[in-house]
């Protein structure tokens, strides 16, 4: 296993990356569902090019396979199925397993929310209150008892992001979500969410519009946004940079403050040729709750982009994702923090 170590700004905080076995899938997905279930890590779903990259003309394919990790060294465990193929939903880990919300294919987004549980050695899946809209491409975290989901569009052809805001109460049995008011800044998606401090926080993503030949058009944001339940929403500090599908949800590095990992800042949008795109931008965000300040860190060994993370044995795990535009990676990293 590759182990680094590197210091992510001049207050001491480190970041000791490592890496997992890879996916048994040796092209690796984007937009899956990760999280952890019986001690296990899961992950199912995602999508990716398995025959030719886009700009060869490839077609993008929807999986549903769900490959599980009982050990943190391997192997991973493979022949199981999601319910459907299912992509760039959003995976969250409660005590009860790993809850997949959303999500879509080629055709449609989806309103469908189920529970994946790993249990003695088998995948059980059970249906949960869905959506009241189709939604992809969204975030969302847990705080105190509830699932919280921001952002995303409603399909495929989309050419607005949503501003929507969703909380679904796991406390209450038969609770259906609801839609709370949404941050006071743009639509988007792609954002990245994590819960810290008694809040949740939002991040970054991309607003959308419709260009001259009625296709979406991006608008990259670094604004950032903190909602507190009984208190609503607050503005926070900017982002140094815009960052969109970055990991998600963010790593929780201490009780009062986070790391966004590498996403897509803009700064390379329309590169060509795209076969040739050098990659994402390996840099780390870190956000300090109490100074409601971001600083920039030292790069991470490597940057993903549309996927999840999942907190498992004191480490934050990025699995598989975006390596570059059409690229996906099968590799598995894991990073956690030191405080010197």
């Amino acid at each position: 296993m590759t182990i680094m170590s590197c210091s992510t700004n001049k207050q001491g905080l480190d970041l000791e990356w490592k890496q997992l076995p890879p996916l048994p899938d040796p092209v690796g997905v984007a937009g899956a569902f990760a999280g952890i279930s019986g001690n296990a890590l899961i992950v199912a779903g995602g999508a990716n090019f398995p025959d030719k990259m886009p700009w060869e003309g490839g077609t993008k394919a929807w999986h549903d396979e769900v490959f599980v990790l009982e050990k943190i060294e391997g192997p991973w465990k493979r022949g199981f199925r999601l319910p459907f193929p299912n992509g760039y939903g959003v995976s969250l880990t409660v005590p009860e397993g790993v809850v997949c919300i959303g999500g879509g294919d080629a055709k449609q987004h989806f309103t469908n929310v189920f529970l994946l549980r790993w249990e003695q050695g088998q995948l059980t899946t059970r249906d949960l209150a869905p959506l009241p809209l189709p939604l992809a491409n969204g975030c969302g975290a847990v705080l105190d008892q509830s699932l919280y989901v921001a952002g995303g569009t409603d399909s495929p052809e989309a050419t607005r992001a949503l501003k929507v805001f969703l909380r679904l109460d796991l406390s209450s049995p038969g609770a259906r979500w609801e839609e709370l008011p949404a941050w006071p800044g743009p639509a988007r998606m792609l954002a990245v969410a994590t819960s810290t401090a008694g809040s949740l926080f939002l991040a970054g993503g991309t607003d959308l519009g419709p260009g001259s030949d009625g296709k979406p058009v991006r608008t990259y944001l670094k604004d950032s946004y903190r909602f507190t339940p009984g208190q609503g929403w607050t503005r926070s500090a900017d982002m140094p940079n815009p960052v969109v599908a970055a990991p998600s949800p963010a790593p929780n590095l201490r009780s009062s403050s986070f790391v966004v990992i590498g996403g897509d800042d803009g700064s390379l949008a329309g590169f060509e040729p795209r076969s040739k795109h050098p990659g994402f931008p390996r840099r780390v965000l870190h956000y300090d709750v109490r100074n409601n300040s971001w600083q920039v860190g030292a790069e991470a060994p490597v940057s993903r982009a549309t996927l999840p993370t999942a907190a498992w044995h004191g480490w934050h795990i990025i699995p598989s994702g975006e390596a570059r535009p059409g690229i996906r990676s099968p590799e598995v990293w894991a990073c956690r923090s030191h405080q010197r």
